[in-house]
């Protein structure tokens, strides 16, 4: 349905975002991951129509979006702060966008109505929001968001203002909506396990680029790059003569005396264990190799049967080992 291609912007001597492609199929949950000032908000204003890019195209279902005027795009953006007006009522948030457009006083009440029936919010409709919760407000902004039926939904972080339990209840009432709805939805975000919840597909970008777009589970197995391998959930990156190795804290096999290697890219290592830390159904271990700058991480389930100081061998199947290349990443310049 979305078709970006080679998009280029820059702010004065700052390169924001460096040919950027990315297709958006429709009806799709597309997450956008990576640190700040990594240009992924600097994409979402420009399908949104805020900014313009320096080069690059943009279509939706073959037509150039960019030419379209923002107020005319058949997308929405829902705000990181909700932006909702303090002094009108939930019902008269959702419909605001809707009344703007003129469209008659029935149609508006009844999708407003439909809108608070599918986020939950019937009964509120005549609170305004200082009255809300935070995750309540938060479905507010999402049914003002969604009630103009836009054929893409922009999500700006939209969880990173609420407490850890609501922001979990919300993933899943986020999924629910989509799955419900039927609109397309890119979602930005910093969280590798929001992107991993929600996503069907996650495009993680680094320093203006996209490094690698994958199903959730593809890039979590498989990483392509260095960064990818680091940024998405703990991993084990092991330096070799050829690149690097990628092992999972969760694929290494912890076992109690020497082994047979020790060098850098066996498959099996010997170190010391310097710490150990329980996080309920799991507890993470980290172990000193020699030769090894960072110490290597283990996940073990339950309580850990060793402990600080004791020397121990580590192992993994050849299978949970990803090579990544040394060199640039794909498409960069040498």
């Amino acid at each position: 349905m979305i078709e970006i291609k080679g998009i280029d912007h820059r702010f004065g001597r700052t390169r924001a975002l460096d040919g950027v492609s990315l297709d958006i199929g429709e009806g799709e949950f597309c997450a956008l991951l990576g640190p700040s000032g990594c240009g992924k908000t600097t994409l979402l204003r420009i399908l949104a129509g805020f900014e313009t890019p320096d080069a690059g195209t943009v279509t939706l279902d073959g037509e150039d979006l960019l030419a379209v005027e923002p107020h005319r795009r058949p997308v929405n953006l829902m705000f990181q702060s909700f932006a909702l007006f303090p002094h009108m009522s939930v019902e008269r948030n959702v419909a605001y966008g809707l009344e703007r457009e003129r469209l008659p006083r029935r149609e508006v009440r009844d999708r407003v109505d439909a809108v608070l029936a599918t986020v939950g919010l019937t009964a509120y409709a005549r609170r305004r929001p200082h009255e809300l919760s935070g995750g309540q407000r938060q479905r507010v902004a999402l049914a003002r968001a969604i009630v103009k039926r836009p054929r893409l939904l922009l999500l700006d972080e939209p969880l990173s203002a609420l407490d850890k339990q609501v922001r979990a209840e919300m993933q899943l009432e986020l999924k629910r909506l989509q799955d419900e709805v039927g609109i397309t939805f890119l979602v930005v975000t910093h969280d590798q396990e929001e992107a991993m919840s929600l996503a069907d597909r996650i495009a993680v970008m680094n320093a203006g680029r996209i490094e690698q777009t994958d199903a959730p589970v593809a890039l979590y197995e498989r990483p392509r790059t260095a960064f990818v391998a680091g940024f998405v959930g703990a991993n084990n990156l092991l330096p070799g003569p050829y690149g690097i190795t990628a092992v999972r804290p969760e694929r290494i096999h912890i076992g109690a005396g020497e082994s047979h290697g020790s060098d850098v890219g066996d498959d099996r290592l010997t170190g010391m264990v310097v710490d150990v830390s329980f996080h309920g159904g799991t507890s993470h271990l980290a172990v000193r190799v020699p030769h090894l700058e960072e110490p290597v991480l283990v996940a073990v389930q339950g309580p850990s049967r060793v402990v600080p100081g004791e020397r121990v061998s580590l192992s993994w199947p050849s299978e949970a080992a990803v090579r990544i290349p040394a060199g640039p990443i794909e498409g960069e310049e040498p």
